[in-house]
């Protein structure tokens, strides 16, 4: 097996561990309706999360600084966010969803304002839930492709949880650089700091 390979089935195997310990932190009556248990309900409750930091973030961030990038040729804030939820879309398109009329790949670059951005954003993640909660749990091993690349639906998940984090990452690293503390963070220091004068 080549080393990409290796690192990347590695990593694979450690998102997924996280996954299953997020999933068994939360209470089980947080996703509503189907599924109740198995992958698409640990992935749920993943994408919860997730979705409630990168919104919160996306929300935090002052709208004048949207259009700030770290450098020339990389994206700037609203870009990564508008990235984030195309590629929400994106990934539901590869599991057989249709991506609704008037979104496409353009709108990355040409929606810089923030609360149109926040909603391009929360619609997104709408979308890939509701995906997600169509494909029945024994569909999950059947092939697909993703970029040309054999995969299953599962793989298709995978890419997409990896994918939301990946940019989390990104965006909390932006907020920091422009003093912006991540609303978590914010939180957990407040309840620390009450705490500490009782």
């Amino acid at each position: 097996m080549k080393k990409m390979e290796w690192i990347f089935k590695l990593f694979l195997i450690i998102m997924y561990c996280t996954m299953l310990v997020n999933a068994q932190d939360k209470p089980r009556g947080e996703v509503v309706g189907s599924p109740k248990s198995g992958f698409r309900f640990e992935f749920l409750l993943e994408l919860d999360d997730v979705e409630s930091k990168i919104v919160s973030l996306a929300e935090a961030i002052p709208a004048n600084k949207y259009k700030w990038r770290p450098d020339k040729g990389v994206r700037s804030v609203s870009e990564v966010f508008m990235h984030t939820g195309d590629v929400n879309y994106l990934l539901s398109a590869a599991v057989g969803v249709k991506i609704p009329d008037g979104v496409d790949r353009n709108m990355e670059k040409a929606i810089t304002e923030k609360s149109k951005v926040i909603g391009f954003l929360k619609s997104s993640f709408e979308h890939i839930r509701k995906t997600v909660m169509k494909i029945p749990e024994g569909e999950l091993d059947k092939s697909a492709k993703l970029f040309g690349r054999e995969t299953t639906i599962r793989g298709i998940l995978f890419n997409a949880a990896l994918h939301l984090h990946e940019h989390l990452g990104q965006s909390i690293a932006y907020a920091r650089i422009n003093k912006i503390v991540p609303p978590w963070t914010a939180a957990e220091q407040a309840r620390q700091q009450k705490n500490s004068r009782k």
